[in-house]
C-alpha cells in the first residue's frame, strides 16, 4: 500500500489510478474537481494510517498498554475525520456508473458508522461492544487491500473481462467478503469475549 501511495506524493492529477480519473476534471472544470481531487490526496495519504493503526488494535498484548489507546485514537480520528468522509466523496463520482457509486458510497457509509459506535461503545467502557464493532470497522478498512486482491485473482486466474465490468465487480467484492468473515469471528464470540476481558484486565 506504501508504494501504491509514493506515485502520487508528486501531488500531479494525471498518474497512476488519476489517469482514468481524468473525466472529472473534464466536466466538473470548477469547484467541484478542487474538492474530489482534495478528498482523493486526503484518502490516499492519511488510509495508510488507519490500515497500520487498526492492525495494532487486534493484537493480545497491546490491549494494556498506552500503544494500543493511542493508536486507537489514531485510528478513529483518520477514519472519522479525514479518511472516512473523503472516502464518500470520492464513492459519488466512482468510475463504472450506478453500480460502483453504490458499491462505495455505501462501503464509506458503514466504515464511518462502524467506526464511530466503535468509539461511543468505548466511550462508555462497553468493551465486548467495542470489540465487534472494531472488528467490522478494520473489516472495511482492509478492503484497500483485498478489492485489489480479488482483481489480481480474477485478471490472473479466473477469466477475462471488460475493465469496467471487473472494476464494477470488485467494487463490492472488496468489502462484502470481509464484513462476512467479520461477523462470523462476532457470531463464534469466544474471541471477542476474550478480548473483551483483556480490556478490563478481568
Amino acid at each position: 500500500m506504501v508504494g501504491i501511495t509514493l506515485p502520487y506524493l508528486s501531488l500531479e492529477t494525471d498518474v497512476a489510478f488519476l489517469r482514468i480519473k481524468q473525466w472529472v476534471f473534464r466536466l466538473y472544470p470548477n469547484g467541484v474537481s478542487t474538492l474530489w481531487i482534495i478528498a482523493f490526496y486526503i484518502h490516499v495519504f492519511t488510509g495508510i494510517f488507519a490500515l497500520i493503526a487498526g492492525f495494532t488494535q487486534f493484537n493480545k498484548r497491546f490491549l494494556w498498554k498506552k500503544l494500543h489507546r493511542i493508536m486507537g485514537a489514531i485510528y478513529i480520528i483518520t477514519i472519522l475525520l479525514l479518511t472516512g468522509p473523503s472516502g464518500l466523496i470520492m464513492g459519488f463520482f466512482a468510475n463504472g456508473g450506478l453500480l460502483s457509486i453504490t458499491a462505495f458510497s455505501t462501503l464509506a457509509l458503514l466504515w464511518w458508522w462502524f467506526t464511530f459506535k466503535a468509539y461511543k461503545a468505548i466511550r462508555n467502557k462497553d468493551y465486548e461492544t467495542h470489540t465487534k464493532f472494531m472488528y467490522r470497522s478494520y473489516a472495511l478498512t482492509l478492503s484497500a487491500i483485498t478489492l485489489r486482491l480479488w482483481k489480481y485473482i480474477i485478471v490472473n486466474y479466473l477469466y477475462e473481462m471488460p475493465p469496467m465490468d471487473l472494476y464494477r465487480l470488485v467494487a463490492w467484492l472488496g468489502w462484502i467478503p470481509n464484513l462476512i468473515i467479520a461477523e462470523v469471528l462476532i457470531y463464534k464470540g469466544k474471541h471477542i469475549k476474550l478480548l473483551a476481558k483483556r480490556y478490563t484486565g478481568k
